[in-house]
C-alpha cells in the first residue's frame, strides 16, 4: 500500500461499542484484503476477510461514523448437511471505520437495492425458495441468511413477498399470476431467487410466453445460486466470494439479461418428471419453442444432464455430471462412446447462409451465452458477463478418452479451445437435422431443461432475442 493509503487505513474506533484498532491489510500477492481490530482492554484481534463481506452501510444519516458490517460466518452444522446452508448471517456495528474499507463496501448510490419502494399495498421484492433446487438447501439459506439480513435492512418486516415452491411448475405459475401483471402495470420489481438456473428460464419463458403491455416494466433478479451447475451466477461472478450473492445484491446494479431462442421441428416434446413424462411446448409462429439464457446443446453435454436429472444423482451436486460423463464416454458393457448422427450449420454473424459443418457424426455440440457452465468449468473462455455474443463449441466421434481429454482441458481454464480437435467460434444460428433413429440421442438440453425431437426433426437456435428481465450484476468485481 501507497503511504496515503496506509494512513487512513489503521483508525482508533469501536466494534460494538468496545474501543479497537482497526487495520486495513492487503496480501501483495494475491491482492485480497481483511479487516483486522485489536480490542484496547484485552487485546483480543478480530478479523474479517474480503470474501466474506456483504456490504457496510451506515447506521443513520445522522451520525456519520456508524456503520453496520453485513457479513457471513461459515455454518459447521453444514459439513454433515447437504441440505444445510453453507454461510450464516452475521453483523457488527462499527464506529470510525477506515475510509479505504468503506469505499470498498458501501454500495453505490445506483445499486439496485436503492431501487426497491413500496407500490400502494403491493409488495415489489418478491423471495422465491426453490425447495428442489440442487441439494435442498434453499430452505436453510432463506432461515438462517437471507431473512435475517432482510431483517437487518429492510424498513418493515412485510417490505417482501415470500414464495415457496411446491412443484417444477411453481416457478412459471407465480411468473404468470404476480410478476408478469405487475410488469405490465408499469411496477417495478425484484425478485430474489434462492434455485439455479432453472428458475430464470422459468421466469423468461413465461414472461415471453404471455402479452407484454406498453407500460410493461421489465423486472430485476438475482440468484442465490442453489442449483447443480449454477452457470450463469459462475459466470457473471456471483461465486467469486462467500457471500452466496448477498454482496451482489446489495451491491450490484442492472444489466439486460440476454436471451437466445430455440425452435423445434412440431412433434418435439419436453420431458418431465425425471423424463417419465412429456409436455408440450409453447408455439411461436407454429414452431415448438423454448428460450434460454445459458446454454443450448446437443451428444454429449444434453445427454449428461438428462441422465443425471434424478433424485438419486442430484444427492451428489455437481459431481453429478461427471458421474454421468464418465458412464457415457466409457460404458459399462464396453462399448465405445455413442457417435451421434445429424447436420449441423451454423448461421455466422453478418452471414446470411446457413453453412454445413464438414462432419457426419458428432459427439459434443453446445451453443452458449456464458462462460461457465460449473464451477471452474470453462466452456467458452471469450464470453465475457451478459455480452449477448451466441458462441458454438463443438467436435466430432474421438471415442471417449479423446472425449475426456477435452473435457479436462476445459476445467483447466479453457484450454480446450486451443485444441486441434475443437470448433469455437462465434456464430448467429444454430441448426441441427437428427439422423438417429434411437430417442435417446435425439435429446437437446436447453438451460438444464430436456427436449426430445421426433425421428427426422431438427432444432434451430437464433441469439439476440429482445431482453425481458434485468440481471443484478456487481460489475465492480
Amino acid at each position: 500500500m501507497g503511504n496515503e493509503e496506509s494512513s487512513l487505513s489503521r483508525t482508533e474506533g469501536q466494534i460494538d461499542g468496545r474501543p479497537v484498532t482497526f487495520t486495513l491489510r492487503q496480501d501483495e500477492e494475491t491482492g485480497e484484503r481483511e479487516l483486522v481490530w485489536q480490542e484496547h482492554e484485552n487485546g483480543i484481534e478480530g478479523h474479517l476477510a474480503d470474501k466474506d463481506i456483504i456490504a457496510v452501510l451506515p447506521v443513520h444519516a445522522q451520525i456519520p461514523d456508524d456503520y453496520s458490517i453485513l457479513y457471513v460466518a461459515s455454518n459447521p452444522s453444514a459439513a454433515n448437511d447437504s441440505s444445510g446452508s453453507p454461510v450464516l448471517f452475521k453483523s457488527l456495528l462499527a464506529t470510525r471505520l477506515p475510509q479505504p474499507f468503506i469505499h470498498h463496501f458501501q454500495p453505490p448510490g445506483n445499486a439496485c437495492w436503492q431501487l426497491r419502494a413500496d407500490n400502494g399495498s403491493l409488495p415489489n421484492l418478491h423471495i422465491v425458495v426453490s425447495s428442489g433446487s440442487g441439494t435442498g438447501q434453499a430452505e436453510d439459506v432463506w432461515a438462517r441468511l437471507l431473512k435475517p439480513m432482510l431483517q437487518h435492512v429492510c424498513p418493515k418486516a412485510d417490505a417482501y413477498m415470500l414464495h415457496h415452491t411446491t412443484s417444477e411448475h411453481s416457478v412459471a405459475e407465480l411468473t404468470r399470476e404476480v410478476f408478469l401483471p405487475q410488469a405490465n402495470d408499469g411496477i417495478m420489481q425484484a425478485i430474489i431467487l434462492l434455485s439455479g438456473d432453472g428458475g430464470l428460464v422459468d421466469i423468461v419463458n413465461t414472461l415471453l410466453e404471455g402479452p407484454r403491455g406498453k407500460w410493461y416494466k421489465k423486472p430485476n433478479a438475482t440468484l442465490l445460486p442453489l442449483g447443480t451447475g449454477n452457470a450463469m451466477a459462475h459466470s457473471v461472478g456471483l461465486t467469486n466470494d462467500n457471500t452466496l450473492g448477498l454482496r451482489n445484491l446489495l451491491q450490484g446494479t442492472t444489466r439486460p439479461l440476454p436471451l437466445f431462442r430455440a425452435s423445434f421441428s412440431p412433434g418435439a416434446r419436453l420431458l418431465v418428471n425425471e423424463a417419465r413424462e412429456e409436455r408440450q411446448l409453447s408455439l411461436l409462429n407454429g414452431a415448438p419453442t423454448v428460450y434460454g439464457a445459458v446454454v443450448c446443446s446437443w451428444g454429449l453435454h444434453a445427454g449428461l444432464v438428462a441422465d443425471s436429472d434424478t433424485s438419486e444423482y442430484r444427492k451428489h451436486g455437481a459431481e453429478r455430471f461427471k458421474m454421468a460423463a464418465e458412464e457415457a464416454l466409457f460404458p459399462k458393457d464396453g462399448s465405445p462412446a455413442h457417435a451421434y448422427k445429424g447436420k449441423v450449420s451454423v448461421l455466422r454473424p453478418g452471414g446470411r447462409d446457413w453453412e454445413r459443418v464438414n462432419r457426419e457424426t458428432h459427439a459434443y455440440v453446445l451453443a452458449t451465452l456464458v462462460s461457465k457452465l460449473e464451477k471452474g468449468f470453462t466452456i467458452s473462455p471469450a464470453s465475457k458477463p451478459l455480452d449477448g455474443k451466441l458462441r458454438l463449441v463443438h467436435f466430432g466421434d474421438i471415442g471417449g478418452q479423446g472425449a475426456m481429454e477435452i473435457m479436462t482441458k476445459a476445467y483447466d481454464g479453457g484450454k480446450h479451445i486451443g485444441d486441434e480437435r475443437v470448433g469455437y467460434e462465434e456464430i448467429q444460428g444454430l441448426r441441427i437435422e437428427f439422423e438417429e433413429e434411437e430417442a435417446r440421442w435425439r435429446r437437446v438440453c436447453v438451460d438444464g431443461k430436456i427436449v426430445r425431437v421426433e425421428a427426422g426433426g431438427w432444432v434451430e437456435v437464433r441469439g439476440g432475442v429482445e431482453s425481458v428481465l434485468d440481471l443484478i450484476v456487481d460489475e465492480r468485481r
